[in-house]
């Protein structure tokens, strides 16, 4: 559904220079007739019921501004210290313990390693203490009806979030999360959640806000589903003689070389296993240069959890250091 949100926009940013606030309701949008049309027609929802509850939905200027900064814009170096620290090395330490039962089932029953679940937490919101202060609804509702770029694909996670709320009997006006709409302490999207999110002590109720268990099977379920590799290695620090390299430096993500070609790019494979799958090259900017490494197929499956090789990169690194201080402990 293609959505005219120029005059909205026009009209909220006109609002937010003589408030404070700065928010406006969402029937100001031009967009929001036809959401509800397609929820009633499409899911059967209910109109009026629809109307009467985005009367208490507001678009908020401070998430569009926050959207428009995200930390994947920073170089390595600066992204790295925001995740790799002593709180949130410490912290799944303390995680993994607290949580071992649930960690090594997951890990049995999906693949995924307990260090890769406990740093994806960690990374997403310190082991749950930061999982968001904005309403869900009016998160969707703001990156659906006022900004433009990526309209289409907040308004398909607004229709998931309606259907999930419907579906796990959830008031819509409850759940909270991320600027952009995550949520609970793996911060996973709507359609996230619809798709992968498990109940994993049975008690009939997926939730991601609070039951441990449910979050540790949840990101190992979306692992697993995006072809996780049991036992496979994650990435490998290499050198390069030359420039010869850059030419094969993209942003697409998956893996798409072979070892013989890295070693025509005078690239030292010397430190790395046999590997019969592809691989990728991936650099990263450090202060003094730039840092290579190359990727293989788990890397980009964690890319799939968030679409960025920063990102990718901090998950792994503090999955080993989590990893090293919590063997150290027991040695």
């Amino acid at each position: 559904m293609k959505l005219k949100n120029t005059l909205a926009r026009i009209l909220f940013s006109s609002l937010c220079l003589t408030t404070t606030a700065c928010t406006a309701n969402i029937h100001e949008t031009d967009g929001m007739d036809a959401f509800i049309k397609q929820m009633t027609q499409t899911h059967n929802f209910d109109k009026t019921e629809l109307n009467e509850l985005f009367q208490s939905v507001e678009i908020q200027e401070n998430i569009l501004k926050t959207i428009s900064k995200p930390a994947e814009g920073l170089p390595w170096y600066k992204y790295r210290n925001i995740f790799l620290t002593e709180s949130r090395i410490n912290g799944g330490v303390e995680f993994w313990q607290e949580n071992a039962r649930a960690l090594r089932s997951a890990e049995l029953q999906y693949g995924v390693p307990a260090e890769i679940i406990v740093a994806i937490i960690g990374v997403e919101t310190l082991y749950g203490q930061n999982t968001g202060n904005h309403r869900v609804i009016d998160a969707l509702s703001t990156l659906a009806f006022a900004y433009p770029p990526r309209s289409k694909f907040f308004l398909g996670e607004l229709e998931n979030f309606l259907l999930l709320c419907r579906d796990e009997h959830i008031n819509p006006l409850d759940p909270t999360g991320s600027y952009a709409g995550a949520m609970g302490i793996p911060q996973f999207m709507p359609s996230s959640f619809r798709t992968y999110a498990i109940d994993f002590d049975n008690d009939n109720r997926r939730d991601i806000w609070h039951n441990k268990a449910d979050v540790i099977a949840s990101i190992a379920n979306y692992f697993a589903r995006h072809q996780w590799q049991t036992g496979q290695a994650i990435a490998f620090p290499v050198k390069a003689e030359g420039e010869k390299y850059k030419t094969v430096l993209n942003s697409d993500l998956k893996p798409d070389l072979t070892i013989a070609e890295l070693e025509y790019l005078n690239i030292d494979t010397s430190g790395l296993t046999p590997l019969n799958s592809k691989i990728k090259l991936l650099a990263f900017e450090q202060e003094q240069g730039e840092e290579l490494w190359v990727a293989l197929d788990n890397f980009y499956v964690i890319t799939r959890y968030n679409h960025s090789p920063l990102y990718a990169m901090a998950v792994y690194q503090l999955s080993q250091a989590i990893s090293d201080r919590k063997a150290s402990i027991h040695e």
